[in-house]
């Protein structure tokens, strides 16, 4: 089957690969102590456009991205708190109640284009905060967003920048999903940076499990951010993984010589052919986005065609005979493999 499932349906980077085989018998410290890791760390900062002589972000490898965005979550509220995101945010929709089981009440608002609006925040902030009997709900405690969103679509510069002054006003930290992260710094047309994300969020994470790594993702706490003891309370949630310089080396390999960008920038060129390629069959946008998220509204006998050849990922049924797919291309994504697609489309 050729898959156009998901992103990360294949293992890893060469170069990843290539350096835990090199790595494989040194015997290195457990836990993420060890140099690999404090490698990557100044890799990344330098990254986020730190410079060695002011405050550094804190930064931590957790091994996927239900564990991060529970963690981080549920750590940096308080336990009468819930967070707010988009009606279609992953943390609502695709984490199986993951942030509520740790009793954390995800509080949704309607999306714009699976974004949050930083004006439909500040009312929610507002109302809230204007109501008599607030003491009696759940406090707005964080914003979250991710960047990419659900459906492949950006946050500009300026709307990130609103949310940002919107949570700098309520004292709540904005926290960015970065699953993706890559795939959107890449986008055709996007003007934010990964130094502006790390100067308008108080948390986000680097995604590698999507992004060409074999597992992991890269919390990112700007400068007094991070809870207190998080390290401790990462591996009391399960989220710690005992042979981590197996994380550590995969961000130093992805943040060395640009091979990050470079697989981001694969998916999106590819995920630009591949879009040309479903406009000349005729296929139908359910919703346009510059990434490597690609929906299509799919008649249902076309799409059991499709499928004896194709993996896809279900969206959501349009009506009873038309169902929105989506295609996903990523960092292992070739013109030979889009070549085949073109024959089954």
């Amino acid at each position: 089957m050729l898959s156009f499932q998901c992103d990360y349906a294949e293992g890893c980077h060469q170069e990843i690969l290539d350096l835990m085989a090199r790595t494989n018998r040194e015997g290195i410290i457990g836990y993420g102590c060890d140099e690999y890791s404090a490698r990557a760390k100044k890799k990344i900062a330098a990254a986020c456009g730190y410079r060695d002589d002011e405050s550094q972000p804190e930064i931590f490898f957790l091994v996927g991205g239900t564990q991060t965005n529970q963690v981080v979550i549920s750590t940096m509220l308080d336990s009468y708190q819930g967070v707010i995101a988009a009606d279609t945010g992953h943390i609502g929709v695709h984490e199986a109640g993951a942030v509520e089981y740790t009793g954390h009440k995800v509080l949704t608002i309607p999306h714009k284009n699976g974004k949050l609006d930083a004006a439909d925040v500040k009312s929610l902030l507002k109302k809230f905060y204007g109501d008599g009997s607030y003491e009696h709900m759940v406090f707005p405690g964080m914003v979250y967003i991710s960047h990419p969103s659900e459906y492949g679509t950006l946050y500009t510069l300026e709307e990130l920048t609103a949310l940002s002054k919107v949570c700098r006003e309520y004292d709540i930290p904005l926290f960015l999903d970065g699953a993706r992260l890559g795939y959107g710094l890449m986008a055709e047309g996007t003007d934010v940076t990964l130094a502006d994300i790390a100067r308008l969020t108080d948390v986000f994470y680097i995604g590698g499990t999507k992004m060409g790594a074999l597992f992991g993702e890269a919390v990112v706490f700007a400068p007094g951010k991070a809870p207190k003891h998080f390290y401790t309370m990462t591996k009391q949630h399960g989220a710690m993984l005992a042979k981590g310089w197996l994380l550590g080396l995969q961000f130093d390999a992805l943040f060395t010589d640009d091979l990050y960008m470079k697989a981001g920038r694969n998916a999106i060129e590819k995920a630009g052919r591949l879009r040309k390629m479903l406009a000349a069959k005729g296929y139908n946008f359910f919703m346009e986005n510059p990434t490597n998220q690609i929906f299509v509204v799919v008649e249902n006998g076309k799409l059991k065609e499709l499928e004896k050849n194709v993996c896809v990922s279900f969206w959501e049924a349009v009506d009873d005979s038309h169902t929105v797919v989506r295609f996903a291309t990523g960092w292992a994504t070739t013109d030979k493999m889009l070549d085949e697609l073109d024959t089954y489309l």
